[in-house]
């Protein structure tokens, strides 16, 4: 590696997202101060473990930064149309400014008719075919958490991303293609990289920025990354440890990542707590745009 050894930095998406928290809530009490107290309603359906504490911890938080909290909680049994019913009824109650109905449905509900469902302008998660729309187009739009977080973060330690090379790897939905416009937005050239990639390890190098978003455990190498990148691992993935165990670890080989990245997201600590704090960021803007202020 010789020359190319450089000081990789840690990107701190915990001490980032306290911040950011932090603003927020001081712009909750102004708010609140003109009497209006954003509300963020989230809708469970079923067990999923995880889902249950992700939902915890976006209560907690709502409730931290001084916002309304409504939980909903279902039973897996709910039919698709009670779930919907629900919907509309947020959609039409002043107090609720946000609404998030947390992924993965029992397989009888049709995720996508629940979302499209929810209020545009009430979509936290920026699910909506219409923010998405408006996303692409550069219209003002409510963006996808995890992409917006991963956004902050790149500009928090790169101040202007214009004119660098992106490298986004993965094209979901959720996070590939609203980074990749995010990115645009940003004036970077961007590359949107995937499972039928020809060359995936030499498109990643080319990267000043890499964004991996592939839910494949350490799937991006150390000898993908052009050194100084800047490397975003959006990936949580749980493996087993040789002792029976279980250990978290993200898209990107870590170990081999250093030395070689400038800046790198750690898993877990960085974009995982940008997410929820992007989710109170959007309620916020959502009730700003609502009350017309």
């Amino acid at each position: 590696m010789g020359a190319d050894v450089v000081e990789t930095r840690l990107i701190d998406g915990k001490a980032i997202a306290a911040e950011l928290r932090a603003g927020i809530g001081r712009d909750v009490a102004g708010l609140a101060a003109q009497g209006l107290k954003p509300g963020l309603a989230v809708v469970l359906v079923g067990e999923d473990p995880a889902s249950q504490v992700y939902v915890r911890n976006k209560a907690a938080q709502t409730l931290e930064a001084g916002m309304a909290s409504f939980e909903h909680k279902l039973p897996a049994t709910t039919a698709e149309a009670e779930l919907l019913a629900l919907v509309a009824a947020l959609n039409a109650d002043p107090a609720v400014h946000g609404i998030l109905v947390q992924l993965p449905l029992p397989g009888a509900i049709d995720a996508t008719k629940v979302l499209a469902a929810i209020d545009p302008a009430k979509d936290v998660d920026g699910f909506h075919v219409m923010n998405a729309g408006r996303l692409a187009v550069g219209l003002e739009a409510l963006v996808p958490c995890t992409p917006l977080g991963c956004i902050l973060l790149l500009k928090r330690v790169l101040g202007s991303l214009a004119g660098m090379k992106a490298v986004v790897v993965g094209r979901s939905n959720i996070v590939g293609k609203p980074a990749a416009q995010l990115l645009l937005r940003e004036d970077c050239t961007v590359t949107i990289a995937h499972s039928r990639t020809r060359d995936l390890a030499g498109e990643c190098r080319m990267a000043d920025i890499l964004i991996a978003a592939v839910g494949r455990p350490e799937m991006v190498r150390g000898d993908w990354i052009k050194p100084g990148a800047t490397v975003i691992d959006v990936g949580i993935n749980r493996v087993a440890k040789p002792d029976g165990k279980t250990r978290l670890v993200g898209d990107v080989a870590f170990a081999e990542a250093q030395g070689i990245a400038g800046h790198i997201t750690p898993v877990p600590g960085g974009v995982g707590p940008m997410t929820i704090a992007c989710l109170l960021q959007n309620t916020l803007t959502a009730a700003r745009r609502q009350a017309r202020l």
